[in-house]
């Protein structure tokens, strides 16, 4: 196997070139040691030998600007944390120049602008824009400054940033809170990654999933460069499983590269010690990884670091497609040491973390004078700065984009073949028409890259298809359902396998998992979620396909193993997000599903949640029915109104809509009017929270044909919780007092169910109760004396439940 990491000759003739005597002298804060020097020579011989750069004095020379850059960026980054303006000219700052309450990630961004100057800088070294990907969102200050000293920019941010008083914009609108009319915030800046952060893809809110999604994202041909944080690999163990899905057949080059600062915020992290750190090395080496450390304060050793990753990693994945390794191949793994906050005052204290001066330059002499002192040391005169640029920003004559148009940023999969099925009219699962679809979606998309998260059971589930087709990725096989390149991602951790779909924008993704069991993958979406909402706000809507997160073997059906199985929080929780990104759908059998699919996997930038069941569920909808229902998220199914105003009964959920339909022919006969609609996508149904989701929503007009409001007394049977269908849906209850709703009310354990459905309260007979509260009626008018005494806690539920699914 190749060497993980070229070992490193260095050029001895390097010393009698005056470009590189330049380079080594470092500027301001940035020093060189023997190490990164040596790096740095083998960098050039290599560049020039691929013909990349004419002479390696060429390359010290970027390398010397990327020094002036970084020391630059380092400068803006602080000036973002305190000041209101900036002193281009480099003299100090005064009282009154200031923030009243200054605010900022200081110290992780300022560790960052280093490795992000450097990634900018490679790419122009080797004329390719490679993506980028940072974990640590809230360390967005360092991208933002580079980004506006480079230019690469999107155009809200080169408008207000570009110009003779950019930069004093820039730091003033940082934590401005300044907002527009509509409440929405005034200034294209944020606190972490964002729509307006140029080549942003990943909010990084939340500290570990970028390390879970950085091997899924690329494409074979393209390269992606992964920032982390050591913080982040002490709480998220499942990036420790890399190696086990990287694979060179479908995936791109990734190049980890961890900042290790040793800190988070009010205390040290284990790789803050030394043995902390060795074990980390070691850990990462029993894994598949080949750590190795570098001088994470030195611009330059971050670009020999990143070219050398690079250069073993593709390597290591020729020699598994020779067939002369196999895999997991070695994945190189850099560790960038440094102290937190390096460059400025109060480095590698808790300080550093937000705030490292001892108190606020406006009011405090002393801070102000640490400030000005510390600042200094960093500034670089604008015309040498300009000149630096215009050497590292070679994008035109490269031929190449900027780095905020990097693939990742940028994708655009083609539209998908949509596959067309028969439908069904049998009693099965509704999990099959899934299976069915999904095999048959990846057979008609050949070119788009395939990737289900499965946390534990496919067959369990009803995907026993998708397994025989697709099978788990793993590195030694043993039976037939396994296979080194399959495409299914299986590991018991919920959020490492949604990661993996949610990373693989250029293709087709499906995620299953118990219902309980999603709620863990919440977080994680829930970002995904919040980033595509924004980058439409901005103009810039995402164009990756569409995925669903399907929630089988859910809260109704799995009351066998007790109730930390029985969760409904998944569905409720996506229902509250912005309807035009998070679905939420409820089909009820094998139609309905399999004609809600193809929105699902063609739609760009949404995540739907499908509640379906994994039972055999008799088929309600027929074809024409289910495209129905489809299209406008809901369906009258039965119906009697020949005497006088009708009971309207609402179903949402597979078990509830059966449970409806059994109440409904008690109301036939005896005579009872009602209409019983079925609501699939209940987001449709709720009063729009802006002018974006109102899109997604049925108009009055619509809302009045399904649901009129001259029928006053209502009744809804839901699979979720019975407050948070009636709170997002409060426009179908016109009349409170005269409207109920069933559904989980927190009641469970070793039950079937027709049990746990009676346990809360949702079987039929409460479903004619509570028709009967909304109408003043008696029950005792259409349930028996023994229904009755069952259902108010006095009888044998078996009167009720017997007969039920």
């Amino acid at each position: 196997m190749p060497s993980p990491i070229p070992s490193v000759t260095a050029d001895n003739t390097a010393s009698d070139c005056p470009d590189y005597r330049r380079w080594c002298e470092g500027y301001g804060v940035v020093h060189h040691g023997e190490a990164t020097r040596q790096r740095a020579q083998v960098l050039a011989e290599q560049l020039v030998a691929c013909g990349l750069q004419p002479d390696t004095a060429a390359v010290y020379r970027q390398l010397a600007d990327l020094d002036r850059l970084a020391s630059a960026g380092l400068w803006l980054v602080v000036h973002m944390t305190y000041a209101r303006r900036v002193d281009v000219a480099g003299q100090p700052l005064a009282s009154q120049d200031f923030k009243t309450s200054p605010e900022g990630h200081t110290g992780g961004a300022l560790n960052m602008v280093p490795a992000y100057a450097a990634y900018l800088a490679l790419n122009n070294l080797t004329k390719r824009t490679r993506s980028w990907l940072m974990g640590q969102g809230h360390c967005v200050a360092a991208v933002d400054a580079l980004n506006v000293l480079t230019g690469n920019l999107h155009p809200e941010q080169k408008q207000r940033y570009q110009g003779p008083d950019g930069l004093s914009a820039l730091v003033a609108d940082f934590y401005s809170y300044r907002q527009n009319p509509d409440g929405t915030m005034a200034a294209p800046l944020g606190s972490h990654v964002n729509s307006h952060t140029a080549g942003g893809i990943l909010k990084g809110g939340y500290l570990g999933f970028a390390e879970l999604q950085y091997a899924h994202m690329p494409l074979p041909g393209e390269s992606l460069v992964a920032f982390l944080s050591d913080g982040a690999a002490e709480e998220q163990r499942g990036s420790d499983w890399i190696p086990r899905w990287w694979r060179a057949e479908d995936c791109g080059a990734v190049m980890p590269v961890m900042i290790a600062n040793g800190r988070r915020i009010e205390q040290r992290t284990e790789l803050g010690t030394r043995a902390g750190l060795e074990r980390f090395e070691a850990h990462l080496e029993h894994r598949g990884f080949v750590p190795f450390r570098f001088d994470g304060r030195d611009p330059a050793a971050f670009v020999c670091a990143i070219h050398e990753m690079e250069r073993a990693l593709a390597a290591n994945g020729e020699a598994a497609l020779r067939g002369d390794g196999g895999y997991p191949i070695r994945v190189p793994y850099g560790i960038a040491e440094t102290v937190k906050g390096y460059g400025f005052y109060g480095a590698g204290s808790n300080a550093a973390h937000n705030l490292p001066l001892p108190g606020n330059p406006r009011m405090d002499a002393r801070a102000r004078e640490l400030f000005n002192e510390h600042v200094a040391r960093l500034w670089v005169a604008p015309d040498e700065l300009q000149h630096c640029m215009a050497r590292l920003n070679q994008h035109l004559q490269q031929a190449r984009p900027l780095e905020r148009d990097h693939p990742l940023a940028t994708r655009n999969p083609p539209d998908p073949v949509i596959p067309k099925l028969p439908a069904n009219a049998d009693r099965t699962s509704p999990m099959k028409a899934v299976d069915d679809f999904f095999r048959a979606l990846v057979a008609e998309n050949p070119g788009l890259r395939a990737r289900v998260g499965n946390p534990d059971e496919l067959a369990s589930n009803r995907l026993g298809g998708v397994l025989e087709v697709l099978k788990h990725r793993v590195t030694d096989p043993e039976n037939d359902q396994e296979s080194v390149n399959g495409r299914i991602i299986t590991a018991l951790n919920e959020e490492a396998v949604v990661s993996a779909c949610l990373a693989n924008k250029a293709g087709l993704n499906l995620v299953a998992s118990y219902e309980a069991f999603c709620v863990k993958m919440l977080g994680a979406v829930r970002q995904e979620l919040i980033f595509a909402r924004h980058q439409k706000e901005v103009g810039r809507p995402p164009r990756w396909l569409g995925l669903p997160v399907v929630a089988t073997s859910h809260t109704w059906e799995n009351g066998k193993n007790e109730q930390s199985h029985q969760d409904t929080t998944f569905c409720e929780s996506l229902l509250a997000e912005m309807n035009d990104v998070s679905r939420v759908l409820f089909p009820a059998d094998y139609n309905s599903t399999l004609a809600s699919l193809p929105s699902v996997f063609s739609e760009r930038g949404k995540i739907t949640c499908m509640v379906i069941p994994k039972r055999d569920r008799p088929c309600v909808f027929d074809t024409r029915e289910a495209e129905q229902l489809a299209r406008h998220g809901a369906l009258v199914v039965d119906e009697d109104t020949s005497a006088g105003e009708p009971l309207l009964l609402m179903a949402n959920g597979a078990y509830q809509l059966s449970e409806a339909i059994r109440a409904c022919e008690r109301l036939r006969e005896t005579g009872t009017p009602f209409r019983l609609v079925y609501i699939q996508e209940p987001g449709r149904f709720r009063q729009p929270r802006d002018a974006m989701e109102a899109d997604t929503c049925l108009s009055e007009f619509e809302r009045e044909r399904l649901l009129p409001h001259r029928i006053h007394h209502r009744v809804a049977l839901t699979h979720m919780r019975p407050e948070v269908f009636r709170g997002h849906l409060y426009p179908l209850f016109p009349v409170p007092s005269r409207a109920r709703v069933l559904g989980y009310i927190n009641r469970g354990g070793t039950l079937n169910e027709a049990g746990m459905l009676f346990a809360n309260g949702c079987s039929w007979a409460h479903a004619l109760a509570a028709c009967a509260s909304v109408m003043d009626k008696p029950p005792g008018e259409w349930l028996s004396s023994a229904e009755l005494a069952a259902v108010e806690g006095r009888g044998d539920p078996a009167v009720v439940t017997r007969g039920l699914p």
